[in-house]
């Protein structure tokens, strides 16, 4: 609007300098050569870099997008009448997506789910989740592996999944872990990473525990995140569990007998 305004004020004071026949009403100065700033072609240039218009952004169409229908559907491939995916029905879903049971992606699609029970998921669960992953079919949901596997990589990500682990697989009677099952999800969660895991396992196996709780198995992680392999920077004066101290004496006395 302001290019506007300029150009009619512009054209008004011409007006009053010609007269009606179109002679000059005064002598005619003879024009100098506009300044590159006044040319009306650069000054449209300039009007149009302001204005330049925004590429539009691509459609969705409607087989892109996200269906709660579909999703629904293919819920209910896996399931049986009481319309929750079990045992049976996970085996065929994994086979379906390409990712064996033992797969630590499991442990991170079931995370996504916010599912309590292992082997199981409920039709909100996994409307819930798949919703959240925007995954409705067997396709995109193996489309979007890697990107759950990069969760695994993810410093804060991966000690949530890793204490979720702890209520997901723990029998709902019971407040521990019993110790199989412990070790079965350590050596998933931990065994690709700490290079100790092996030796913590073998001590496990020949410990009095047969279960580890919520505080130990916590403590396990952070272990395994801040003391060296050689145990050099080991605290016994903190707040580690009896569990870690012993591992710790049973190992050093290891390496001393060698």
């Amino acid at each position: 609007m302001i290019y506007s305004h300029k150009r009619n004020t512009t054209l008004g004071i011409q007006a009053q300098l010609v007269n009606p026949c179109g002679n000059s009403a005064m002598p005619v100065k003879k024009k100098r050569k506009s300044s590159g700033s006044d040319d009306p072609g650069l000054r449209k240039c300039k009007i149009t870099c302001f204005c330049r218009p925004q590429a539009p952004g691509r459609l969705i169409s409607p087989e892109d997008q996200f269906s709660n229908k579909k999703c629904l559907a293919w819920f209910y491939e896996y399931t049986g009448p009481d319309e929750v995916l079990g045992p049976e029905g996970m085996e065929k879903f994994c086979e379906d997506i390409g990712v064996e049971p033992e797969n630590i992606i499991m442990l991170v699609i079931a995370w996504k789910l916010e599912a309590p029970n292992m082997g199981f998921f409920t039709k909100e669960e996994w409307l819930k989740g798949m919703t959240l992953l925007q995954c409705d079919c067997i396709e995109r949901l193996q489309g979007k592996l890697d990107y759950l596997r990069n969760h695994l990589n993810d410093t804060i990500i991966f000690k949530n999944i890793y204490r979720y682990a702890f209520d997901f697989a723990r029998d709902k009677d019971q407040r521990s872990l019993d110790m199989d099952t412990a070790k079965s999800m350590l050596a998933l969660l931990l065994g690709r990473t700490w290079p100790l895991f092996p030796v913590f396992n073998q001590f496990l196996e020949q410990s009095k525990y047969k279960v580890m709780n919520k505080d130990q198995w916590y403590n396990v992680l952070e272990f395994s995140r801040t003391v060296s392999t050689d145990l050099s920077n080991y605290d016994e004066d903190g707040a580690w569990p009896v569990l870690l101290d012993e591992f710790v004496e049973w190992q050093k006395a290891r390496l001393a007998a060698l």
